[in-house]
C-alpha cells in the first residue's frame, strides 16, 4: 500500500472489506451501491479493496446507501 503504513493499510483493507460484506449481503452491484451513495462505482472498488481512505463524508452516504448506521460499518472491521 504505498503511501501507507501496513497497519494503516490493514485498517482500510478492514473497512473495505466490511463495505463489501454488507453490499453482499444485500445482493447488489458496486455499481448499484455507488449509485446509491452518489459515487463513482470505480472509487466504490477502491474502498472495497482497501485502496482509498475513505473520509467521513462517504463513510456517511456508504453506510446510507447499505440502510446501516455508519458505526455498523466499523463495528464489522475485525480487531
Amino acid at each position: 500500500m504505498p503511501g501507507y503504513s501496513k497497519e494503516d493499510g490493514n485498517i482500510l483493507k478492514q473497512f473495505g472489506a466490511a463495505v463489501k460484506a454488507g453490499r453482499d449481503g444485500l445482493g447488489i452491484s458496486q455499481e448499484t451501491l455507488a449509485e446509491k451513495a452518489g459515487l463513482h462505482r470505480a472509487y466504490v472498488g477502491g474502498v472495497e479493496q482497501g485502496r482509498r481512505n475513505v473520509s467521513l463524508l462517504n463513510s456517511v452516504k456508504l453506510s446510507q446507501a447499505l440502510g446501516v448506521e455508519t458505526a455498523s460499518i466499523f463495528e464489522r472491521m475485525k480487531k
